[in-house]
Parts: C-alpha cells; structure tokens; sequence
C-alpha cells in the first residue's frame, strides 16, 4: 500500500518564523528537514496591524539588487505593487528581504512569520508559456507537480476557456487575483457552482460567471465571464492546488459547537491550516490561519486571518481551539470560526509529517 509519496513534506512547504531587522537586508534560513527554495511566499506581521503580503517567482521575486519584488495584500482588493525597498532573494534554504512598504518582510523590532511553498525552482519569470487560444487564456505557468502545486500567470479573454494547470489530479483549491486593477481574490474550494472571497468574511456565493459551473479535470480549469477571474486583457495570478495523499488535503467539515468537537482526518500531522465557515449561521467568519511554528504545542491558539490586517490573536478565552495530531486535527472550541453547531467549513492543510511514509513507519502527534 502506498502510504505517501512525499515522506519528507519540509522539501514542499515550511513556515519561517523571525524577528525583523529594518533597514538592514534580513536573511531568513529555514530550518526543516530539508531544504526549501521557494516559489510562492506568503508574509505577515505578527505584532502590528499590517497587510499581508503575497509574492512569487512568475511575477518577480528573486530580483537582484536594484530589481522589484511583485506583490499583492491578501486582505485588500489593492492592484499588486513592485516593491523596490523590499527586494527579495531567494537562497538555497530561504529568502533574504528588507522592510516591505505593507510593513511586512522585514519591520524592525517586530516578530513576522512567512508560510512558503515550493515552486517548479526554475527562478523568476521562467516556466511553461502558452499562447492564446480561441477563448482560452494565454499563460506563464510553474509547476512543482510533486507537490500539487502552480503559478499561473495569464491573460483574460472575457469568454469562457480553460487554463492547463499542469497537475498529477485536478485542483482542490485555487486563489485568483488581477494584478494591475483593484478587484476581489476569487477563491476555488471544491465546489464548482459556488465561490468565495479572499480578501472578504462573505459566505459561499452561486455564480455561474466564475467556473462556469465546470469543475476542474486532471488537466484543465474553466474560467468564466465574471471581471476577478477573466475580463478581457487583464492579467491574473492563479496560485492553484490539488491534493498528495500524506501532505495536503483540501476538503470540509461540518461543526458542532461542543468542546469536545469533531475530528478531521487529513491523512498527515498538519503544519499549516486555513479554516474558513461557508455556510450557516456563522458563515460570516474570517479565513483562519493556524501553523505549527507559531503553534507548537497542543492546544493551539494563535491565530491570524488572511482577510483581515489584524495582529495575530490570542485565542486563550476561547479554551483549547484546535489540537493537531498526527493524521488530522481535533476541534476544541466552541467558537463559530471553525467550530459553529451545524456550521459548514472548508479547509486547506498541508504536512509537517504524513501519518506513515512510504516505508511504513508511523508520525507521532505534538
């Protein structure tokens, strides 16, 4: 039986915490099983209110000095900025970065954590190109298949097309931004009629014009008429994952309101989980964001939001929140952002160990 095909999941995705510098260039080395080069990197300030900050290597990181790093705010329907004084690099095992103008990368004094995944490692702008095709978008695209993950970048036709992803199976997730013009993150969570928003604490919403109701294949995914996802000549990023058994998992739970929660088998211990309610009562909640750098030890309680600039929080009053174990995570708490009774939730999560390697030997929970 295979178990995993990824039995170190430090090669795919870590979390890097650090405290900032300023004005002095700050290198950050990861400290995982493995090394880690970068293709998707995703900033917070832990300590101040502060937008998040998105980069990656299609639309410009790893620049040389004098270069621009391209980043967007999760949290904002801001057009995506080149940052000149926050210059990232990529190293071997991590990043060096200054003081972004978000206050994110590399604010002084203050502690900053930056979630990374590992892209196709062929360095910036560099990847498959595909040119336009009747109604299908025209795109620049990095793929770690490995790891189920692509950068897309491409270009809006305004009709309905599809975009080839590049992945072993089809997407679970996706996040969809416009660069140059202030619009909405379309989010893709697995059902293919609904949507939601990043940068927002809206419920699911039916549209036809976002996926054309068309649910991704294990080569393509359908873009529809709606302006956050395919007008005409504007360019888009699309950060686009599918599920590895043992080291992501992109599904839903419902909840109970009750301390002594549901569990939510993930198949991996996880180190990164982003919670988000999509329907019910307690549908109105952020998109919460836990890891295992920040957290740990059970139970876990700091939590940060990707649609919200806030600091990250402190969720003692609201008892034990979650437990990670060692194939999932246990829900502790009856706080309606995860946990709301008969409140609907979907999830992204990614490994820090799966449940067994290839080889059969078992993970062990915190």
């Amino acid at each position: 039986m295979a178990y995993t095909t990824i039995d170190d999941p430090s090669a795919q995705f870590q979390t890097a915490i650090y405290e900032g510098t300023g004005s002095t260039r700050k290198t950050v080395t990861n400290d995982g099983n493995s090394d880690l080069q970068a293709g998707l990197f995703w900033f917070k300030n832990r300590d101040t209110t502060a937008p998040h900050v998105i980069a990656d290597t299609n639309r410009g990181a790893n620049n040389a000095d004098g270069g621009y790093t391209i980043v967007s705010n999760t949290n904002t329907t801001a057009t995506e900025v080149a940052e000149a004084k926050g210059i990232m690099t990529q190293t071997s095992n991590g990043f060096t970065v200054e003081e972004m103008e978000s206050a994110a990368g590399n604010v002084n004094t203050n502690s900053m954590v930056c979630w990374q995944w590992k892209g196709s490692g062929q360095g910036t702008g560099v990847g498959t190109d595909v040119a336009e095709s009747g109604n299908n978008p025209g795109f620049k695209r990095q793929t770690n298949a490995t790891a189920g993950f692509s950068t897309i970048l491409y270009t809006g036709t305004g009709a309905v097309g599809t975009i080839a992803h590049g992945l072993n199976s089809a997407p679970k997730f996706m996040m969809i931004k416009s660069g140059p013009t202030t619009d909405n993150w379309a989010v893709y969570f697995g059902d293919p009629t609904d949507y939601l928003v990043l940068n927002t604490q809206a419920a699911r919403a039916d549209s036809d014009a976002w996926w054309n109701d068309t649910a991704p294949t294990a080569s393509v995914f359908t873009v529809g008429t709606d302006h956050s996802v395919n007008e005409n000549a504007k360019t888009y990023i699309a950060y686009v994952w599918s599920e590895v058994k043992g080291y992501s998992r992109m599904s839903n739970y419902v909840g109970n309101g009750n301390v002594r929660g549901s569990f939510v088998w993930c198949g991996f211990k996880p180190a990164f989980i982003m919670i988000k309610p999509v329907r019910g009562d307690y549908a109105g909640y952020d998109f919460n964001i836990i890891d295992n750098k920040r957290n740990p030890r059970n139970p876990t309680r700091l939590q940060l939001q990707a649609n919200r600039e806030w600091v990250e929080y402190d969720g003692t009053s609201h008892t034990n929140y979650l437990h990670i174990t060692a194939n999932g995570f246990k829900l502790a708490t009856t706080r309606p952002e995860i946990n709301g009774n008969g409140a609907d939730y979907t999830f992204m999560a990614f490994a820090e160990n799966p449940f067994v390697t290839s080889t059969g030997i078992p993970c062990t929970a915190q």
